[in-house]
């Protein structure tokens, strides 16, 4: 809101003026340099002088004097035009073609799998000057760098699996469930185990929780965790122990000559692929730029 309505009598124009008095001291200067008469000059001098209650300029042989009130008018001024153009122009857009980028990401081993190597596919086929250095999840949401701006971005599983915090903005990028994966040569199950029988077998835990622990990891014999989808495949191999994965970390590595798989018993949830950033980059250019870039290649994935 404004303190008096007789500033609502001004225009960009009687602002543009103020600024070319206060620079140049002259009004036939003022009048060429912005293209209009010095009447026009002198009736935007009024205006001005009656909105804000002050001479503002002072007519002396070396030229207009600006007033004290003036001069600590003349920043402020100087910035409502420069948000003006800000506000006509936009914000500056990312451009990654013009240096070198580093991104930080916070993601599990998944995503390093099906996502990042379409990502990075697409970075290198435009020929981008662009870094993504992967820091391993845990399983809690790591808040503090995220709103410090550490990470740029968290990848995470959900929807319960990290909880949301204020001040964060997600997006869903892919939908997962879990196969039951064996060794060929191991007794076939079941074809759809029931999740009695389920946990009551052996079991290599992968590296990520895709299960409520509450209800159903303690209550499986777990044999042995794994760091990593492809070490959990190898511990399984040659014997009668059962890996849970999700179905499309299964398609990409489970050799079906040495794996077989069925569909995980009813019961077990499946999962999302969820991404995180701080309330504060949301407008942020390069982390926008950076998120639909990672949105494209979840689309890649959902469709292949």
């Amino acid at each position: 809101m404004l303190n008096s309505n007789l500033l609502r009598k001004l225009d960009m124009q009687d602002l543009m003026v103020f600024v070319a008095v206060y620079e140049q001291s002259s009004v036939t200067a003022v009048s060429e340099t912005l293209g209009v008469s010095q009447s026009t000059v002198s009736y935007s001098l009024k205006k001005l002088r009656t909105g804000f209650k002050d001479d503002l300029f002072i007519n002396t042989r070396s030229g207009m004097r600006p007033t004290y009130k003036a001069t600590t008018m003349h920043e402020h001024v100087l910035k409502i035009l420069e948000g003006i153009n800000f506000c006509h122009s936009g914000a500056q857009t990312f451009d990654p073609t013009l240096k070198a980028v580093t991104f930080n990401i916070g993601a599990s081993e998944y995503f390093e799998l099906l996502v990042l190597p379409r990502l990075l596919r697409n970075f290198d086929f435009a020929n981008l000057p662009v870094i993504i250095n992967v820091q391993k999840l845990d399983t809690a949401l790591p808040v503090d760098e995220l709103r410090d701006g550490s990470l740029d971005l968290v990848i995470c599983f959900g929807p319960d699996f990290q909880h949301s915090h204020a001040n964060f903005k997600s997006r869903r990028l892919i939908e997962d469930e879990m196969v039951y994966v064996f060794d060929k040569r191991a007794t076939p199950p079941q074809s759809r185990p029931s999740l009695r029988s389920f946990v009551e077998h052996r079991h290599v835990l992968p590296p990520h929780r895709t299960f409520d622990p509450h209800t159903v990891d303690h209550k499986r014999q777990l044999i042995a965790r794994s760091n990593s989808y492809r070490a959990a495949l190898k511990m399984i191999t040659g014997t009668d122990l059962i890996l849970t994965l999700p179905r499309r970390i299964q398609r990409l590595l489970a050799n079906d000559a040495v794996f077989s798989h069925c569909e995980a018993p009813n019961g077990l949830p499946g999962f999302t692929l969820d991404m995180q950033w701080s309330e504060a980059c949301d407008q942020d250019s390069a982390n926008t730029w950076l998120r639909e870039q990672v949105v494209k290649a979840c689309v890649k994935q959902e469709m292949a």
